[in-house]
């Protein structure tokens, strides 16, 4: 599996752009994990009365017109704006010069679980209640799940590879990961790659909640309701979001002096064959992902210094990713800290893989570890170093982030310190 030896160039992430419960700017965000402050509070975006989980994790007062006009964001899905703040964002922050000085040179891989979900919902009301006449005439085009990489495209005038990754839970993620594929094999110098969501609506909160899928007991409690590896975890708390991140050809961000913050150094993506939304409970999807990954990358157990969980806090999952490290990583997997970034943030399905990325980049560059909140009381299963409550300063040189999610789409991605 390893491509290590037929690879072209090497992959540098130079800008982060994010967009969360926590914040839009990358130091607020930042901050706030390693504080330990969740973006866990009661749905405003719909009334949830009736649903038996009534929190997640919304954001408080998103604005997209700092950098879209008024008239194309109502063009536009949640989804599609969020992914645009963030790839403004995530630009600036490489300081990429604009316009593109060759766009066929840059290459866009943007995912989403869902898309433009609540757009749907929207124009049904309003043919009902309103009549056709109505209708957002790009209503339709709006929800399609390519269309967040559409807009960024357009925006930069990327005219290189343009995809769009759908793999649930692992969307972001593999998203980062297939951007990186494209400066391997170079296909492009840079590329604009992350994962978005928007589903806060209703219709997704009630197909979770059949699932059983969320927590029920901590609807009062909303900031200690995401509880990775900690016994009383109950379910996922839902969450939207977005996360860019710059990929770029190491020589050609040296070549512009670009600050680097970490290295793509290998990738997998692979898939259980199980069940549609059960985790396989012998882990072998998870293991071998992990595995691939670290071959990718070229790199043993042993080169390993801290993992970014998928951590989603439901009971399987939870157990089943702490069985897969220790399979993988035998003794050494207590010797590894493991935190949950979506204890503090929520899942927020497509983006949270490009969020964790994201994390594990600045990881790398602070040489600090951010806490998993809330695990409190131990699990027999759950036996790990989770960083819980604090935290903790570390000498971090690679982080492997994992997720794992629905129809068994596993994504794995090993990043490590810059070494020229």
């Amino acid at each position: 599996m390893t491509r290590r030896d037929c690879r072209v160039a090497r992959a540098v992430v130079t800008g982060i752009g994010l967009v969360t419960p926590l914040g839009s700017h990358l130091d607020e965000v930042w901050q706030g994990l390693l504080d330990g402050r969740s973006g866990i509070r009661r749905i405003q975006a719909f009334d949830p009365q009736g649903i038996p989980c009534q929190i997640g994790g919304e954001i408080d007062g998103f604005s997209p017109e700092e950098f879209i006009p008024a008239k194309e964001a109502r063009r536009m899905s949640r989804a599609s704006q969020m992914a645009l703040v963030a790839a403004h964002r995530a630009v600036a922050d490489a300081a990429l010069p604009l316009p593109l000085a060759d766009p066929e040179r840059v290459a866009i891989c943007i995912g989403t679980a869902i898309g433009g979900i609540e757009r749907v919902d929207e124009g049904i009301h309003t043919t009902r209640v309103e009549g056709l006449a109505r209708t957002n005439p790009f209503l339709l085009a709006s929800t399609l799940p390519n269309m967040p990489a559409f807009h960024v495209t357009k925006e930069f005038g990327a005219h290189g590879p343009n995809r769009t990754v759908t793999t649930a839970c692992a969307t972001g993620t593999q998203s980062v990961g297939e951007g990186a594929e494209q400066i391997f094999q170079g296909i492009a110098d840079v590329v604009i790659a992350g994962g978005v969501d928007a589903v806060l609506t209703d219709f997704v909160f009630i197909g979770f909640a059949a699932m059983r899928a969320l927590p029920t007991s901590f609807n009062d409690q909303p900031e200690q309701a995401s509880r990775p590896f900690d016994a009383r975890r109950e379910g996922f708390l839902l969450s939207e979001g977005a996360a860019i991140l710059i990929l770029e050809n190491l020589d050609h961000a040296v070549a512009r002096g670009a600050r680097i913050y970490a290295e793509v150094a290998g990738h997998a993506n692979s898939g259980d064959a199980y069940h549609i939304a059960a985790p396989d409970p012998a882990a072998t999807g998870a293991i071998r992902t992990m595995r691939w990954a670290l071959e990718s990358a070229s790199m043993g157990i042993e080169g390993i210094d801290y993992i970014n969980a998928h951590g989603t806090s439901t009971p399987a999952n939870d157990a089943i990713e702490t069985l897969a490290i220790k399979q993988l990583f035998g003794p050494r997997a207590y010797q590894i800290p493991i935190s949950s970034t979506k204890s503090m943030l929520g899942h927020s399905m497509g983006a949270a893989g490009a969020v964790e990325a994201a994390v594990c980049a600045l990881t790398l560059q602070k040489q600090v570890i951010h806490p998993t909140v809330n695990y409190e009381t131990p699990d027999p299963a759950c036996d790990l170093d989770y960083v819980p409550g604090q935290a903790r300063p570390a000498r971090v040189r690679a982080a492997l982030s994992n997720s794992f999610g629905l129809g068994g789409q596993n994504a794995c991605l090993v990043l490590r310190e810059m070494e020229v």
